[in-house]
């Protein structure tokens, strides 16, 4: 497959419209990810891509790991639609290994949670849109189109600057500097499991588990992995729901 920026044309007039303008050449091609647990929305949003964007490949993963999985085969990949909520991730986590791992590949949240506190949180820790799953199919096109052509997307009536205090930016730019292993690690930590529980999941040593958490302590500034799971959970307002065991 031949894909080329130059093929991604840029083309918005004055007062014209988002579906009218597209912003993209149609004959380009690119590779979309479509990451959540439930087939319906995932075929709304394959519908949504595939309606707008001649020859777009589209892949689809059910879970987080399926998700990292074909990442790791072809990263390639030109925009992730990322679920919050799904298994294998606990809310922001999710987001925030996409981005420490694939700096470069642009992650739009799709959610049901349209909480204006939630969307601010997806953009401070680098989504590149955020897409309300109760959004139209058409103005969901626009929405990719608008990320696929190098913008950002928020629904309009979000205020963006408000409703963050110090304290808590300062922790959202810490949690920031994980590495991705480093939030799977914390992840985990905040489902209370053990090092050696850790360490078989992620095929590591104890030993190197063990340096992950210590790393995780010094860039929270924090002293025990109780108050890093403290601390995490103070930016996540409920958003990381209780994951089933069987669910991974």
């Amino acid at each position: 497959m031949t894909r080329s920026a130059s093929t991604r044309e840029i083309h918005p007039g004055a007062g014209e419209t988002a579906a009218e303008g597209a912003w993209l050449n149609e004959t380009a091609q690119y590779r979309l990810l479509i990451a959540d647990d439930h087939p319906l929305f995932r075929g709304a949003l394959r519908t949504a891509v595939s309606g707008v964007f001649a020859g777009a490949e589209v892949f689809e993963a059910g879970g987080f790991d399926e998700a990292i999985a074909l990442l790791e085969r072809g990263p390639d990949v030109d925009l992730v639609l990322l679920d919050l909520s799904m298994p294998g991730v606990r809310g922001f986590s999710g987001l925030m290994y996409l981005r420490a791992q694939y700096p470069a590949v642009p992650v739009v949240i799709v959610s049901a949670n349209e909480d204006a506190s939630v969307i601010r949180r997806c953009m401070e820790f680098g989504a590149s849109g955020f897409i309300p799953k109760t959004l139209g199919i058409e103005d969901m096109r626009a929405a990719i189109g608008t990320v696929l052509a190098g913008g950002v997307w928020t629904p309009p009536d979000i205020d963006l600057k408000g409703g963050t205090d110090v304290a808590t930016a300062e922790l959202v730019s810490r949690l920031a500097t994980l590495t991705p292993q480093q939030v799977r690690v914390l992840m985990m930590l905040s489902e209370g499991m053990l090092n050696k529980q850790i360490a078989f999941e992620l095929n590591l040593s104890e030993a190197t588990v063990k340096a992950h958490v210590s790393a995780i302590l010094q860039k929270l500034n924090v002293e025990s992995r109780t108050q890093a799971v403290i601390a995490a959970a103070k930016i996540e307002s409920g958003q990381w729901p209780h994951v089933a065991s069987e669910n991974g």
